[in-house]
């Protein structure tokens, strides 16, 4: 039998997703995006998700970019529909309404940078290296990489890197804010388990609630925005999750969520 093409795990609702092509250095293609697709449709139903991380498998590579060998003989239409598959996909991720966490390590480039981007936040190894080369290929970003990049980072440093299509280090990529944490790759799975202790701490709706009051407020002007979380904030107060955590606080003890 086959070894899947992404891998589950799931501890406690926080569900861990690993591309597995390390051969092909977790490169994504149609078979790769429909299998994650898959996957994230069936988190969206989850009764008690708490966070997704997601990573590749192996140590030399997060996700090196599209499959390339797939995209080269493609035409115009064909392309579309790929980078329509992708985008769709990477939507799906990003709109979870949980944390969603990329967990990078080794190689981070065009469609890989592209999937880490759609992710709340990055963590990235040591050996981590980053960057948008489409243009090195003839083409540029497909999979919202010159949307979310800009968004991310600045048009300046997005504009740098798209149009060079140079690759950056780990330490690199923490000081233009593309990336959270830099750690030795022998660090990852230690923070992988304090970040999972710290969210089964907190209240699951809550964490909910902040996720989107960021997502959506973004998009707002910013009376709106505040009035997004004013209404977000009063909605904690009509369910047990306020009850339970404020309980435990004055009571002096830990709250169970």
């Amino acid at each position: 039998m086959s070894e899947a093409i992404i891998e589950k795990v799931d501890n406690a609702g926080v569900v861990r997703l690993t591309i597995n092509r390390p051969k092909a250095l977790n490169a994504l293609n149609s078979d790769v995006l429909s299998a994650l697709e898959k996957e994230l449709a069936e988190l969206e139903q989850h009764p008690s998700l708490r966070a997704v991380l997601i990573t590749g498998a192996g140590e030399k590579s997060f996700v090196a970019g599209a499959d390339i060998a797939e995209m080269r003989d493609k035409t115009p239409e064909q392309a579309r529909a790929f980078a329509g598959q992708a985008l769709r996909t990477i939507k799906r991720l990003e709109t979870l309404p949980v944390p969603v966490v990329a967990l990078v390590n080794g190689f981070c480039l065009g469609g890989g940078c592209e999937l880490a981007l759609a992710c709340d936040w990055a963590v990235a190894s040591d050996n981590a290296v980053f960057g948008q080369p489409e243009v090195l290929l003839g083409v540029i970003p497909g999979f919202g990489g010159t949307q979310r990049l800009p968004r991310r980072v600045g048009p300046a440093m997005a504009l740098d890197l798209v149009t060079t299509g140079r690759k950056i280090d780990a330490h690199e990529a923490l000081r233009i804010g593309l990336v959270n944490r830099v750690m030795p790759q022998a660090e990852l799975e230690d923070y992988v388990a304090e970040l999972t202790k710290q969210l089964m701490g907190n209240g699951p709706q809550s964490v909910r609630g902040a996720k989107q009051a960021v997502h959506d407020g973004m998009d707002q002007d910013l009376d709106s925005a505040l009035a997004l979380e004013t209404s977000l904030f009063a909605f904690c107060f009509a369910g047990e999750e306020q009850t339970e955590g404020m309980s435990a606080f004055v009571e002096k003890r830990k709250a169970n969520f």
